[in-house]
């Protein structure tokens, strides 16, 4: 009697402090063939209604509220504490022994890289290149209070003086929770924190983010495309044909408040405004050639539009350039500022900064977009590069690669022995057997 190859068990685990973490797994999640894995999908409920159908179970998992994420992160302060941590290494490593996964990937769930070593599983994180301490670039100062306090210019030469100091504090807590359950710590930078795992998969193009040196292990894969799963909303079919359509979203971490500034902005011009809040507050007063939803389907949204304005984030504007569309961003956060001055760089984007942007600014910068050929031109060439990949493929085989290798030393970085707490498992000590050899693909 012939048996069915055992599936292979991934885990994956998000870390909602923003939509785009989520997205990118759940775009992972649909790429996994379910007659090959069986997916367990962990993440805060949150943006539940927003997944669909996944082939997926769905995990509740712990995060810290998005007010204490944006909190941070508006005043230049570590996003976690050693506690928070610590607390997710516990739940990390409950959920492990329940689910018994071959390969756990995560997807800014920094405890991970704690919880799946002590494990003995193998670790994938997805990132974005930029993050990369083998990154080639430059860092511009984000809406910190130094940069509103100084302006931009003399914020930006004490960002310069302070960053390897504020990228050693940003780290502290993961390398203070490592101690704790002994693992050696990191050296002191958040970018090595970000990026630490078996492998580390870039949701990016080489052809954005240059790189010197890069480690055998960490790989381009290209972004993970990924729409919210909502209907069309009424006024769909309103949009012209005569017009050039412009598509805002801010997302669920850019500055909201400007939504009405971005809307005003856009009042006069000779276009029709497709606009998404993310479930984030309506502005009060709407432009007659302006259409405004909580949710719409971005990747249709863009595909309509001749320009794209967003946070400057990643998603949305991978999302813009597979639709072969430039953009506009508005940032405020340093991940934000990192791709946005990448896509500028590329000739397929422009960089407001959300501190000083106005409608009068806006409106400009949106008239020489639409008037000048030449963003459009770089974007549709980025669009070339992005529809010759297949991140999910690309995943597929370097999931293969770490469930084949299993070399023995990975990366383990153990500290003198010491005793545990008591809650954390023995160093070293698998949670449960090795994967089968099933001889399977997806």
């Amino acid at each position: 009697m012939m048996h069915r190859p055992q599936k292979i068990r991934i885990l994956l685990m998000a870390e909602a402090v923003s939509l785009a973490h989520v997205g990118r797994l759940a775009a992972l999640a649909r790429s996994l063939d379910s007659r090959h894995y069986e997916v367990c999908f962990a993440c805060d409920p949150r943006y539940n209604a927003l997944l669909g159908d996944l082939p997926a179970r769905l995990q509740p998992l712990g995060t810290i509220s998005g007010r204490q994420f944006t909190r941070a992160l508006s005043r230049g302060l570590p996003i976690y504490s050693t506690r928070d941590i610590v607390r997710y290494v516990h739940e990390d490593l409950a959920l492990m022994r329940a689910f018994r996964p071959h390969a756990v990937v995560g997807d800014f769930r920094l405890s991970l890289a704690i919880s799946a070593r002590l494990a003995d599983t193998p670790y994938l994180t997805v990132t974005n290149a930029y993050w990369s301490p083998h990154a080639v670039l430059d860092y511009p100062v984000p809406e910190l209070p130094i940069a509103r306090v100084l302006g931009p210019r003399l914020g930006q030469r004490v960002f310069d003086l302070a960053r390897p100091l504020a990228f050693a504090l940003h780290a502290r807590p993961v390398n203070q929770a490592r101690k704790w359950f002994g693992l050696a710590p990191l050296d002191g930078d958040v970018r090595t924190i970000y990026t630490d795992a078996d492998y580390t998969l870039f949701a990016d193009v080489p052809e954005l983010v240059p790189t010197a040196g890069l480690p055998s292990t960490h790989r381009f894969v290209g972004p993970l495309p990924w729409s919210p799963s909502v209907q069309r909303p009424a006024w769909w079919d309103e949009m012209p044909e005569d017009r050039p359509i412009v598509y805002v979203t801010l997302g669920s971490s850019g500055e909201s408040a400007l939504l009405g500034c971005v809307l005003e902005g856009l009042r006069d011009l000779p276009v029709f405004v497709v606009a998404a809040t993310a479930g984030r507050g309506r502005p009060g007063t709407i432009p007659p050639n302006a259409r405004v939803s909580d949710f719409v389907p971005g990747a249709e949204a863009a595909a309509r539009a001749r320009l794209v304005i967003c946070n400057g984030g990643s998603p949305t504007s991978y999302q813009a350039l597979a639709a072969g569309v430039p953009v506009i961003g508005l940032p405020g956060n340093l991940d934000q500022y990192l791709n946005i001055t990448l896509l500028e760089t590329a000739g397929a984007g422009r960089m407001l900064r959300a501190g000083k942007v106005q409608a009068n600014s806006l409106r400009s910068a949106v008239r020489d977009m639409l008037a000048d050929p030449q963003p459009a031109a770089r974007a549709r060439a980025l669009q070339a590069v992005l529809a010759r990949l297949a991140p999910g493929e690309a995943v597929k085989g370097v999931l293969r690669e770490a469930l084949g290798a299993r070399p023995a030393d990975r990366h383990r970085r153990m500290m003198p022995h010491r005793a545990q707490p008591a809650a954390a498992p023995g160093r070293g000590v698998r949670l449960w057997g090795p994967p089968p050899h099933s001889g399977t693909s997806g």
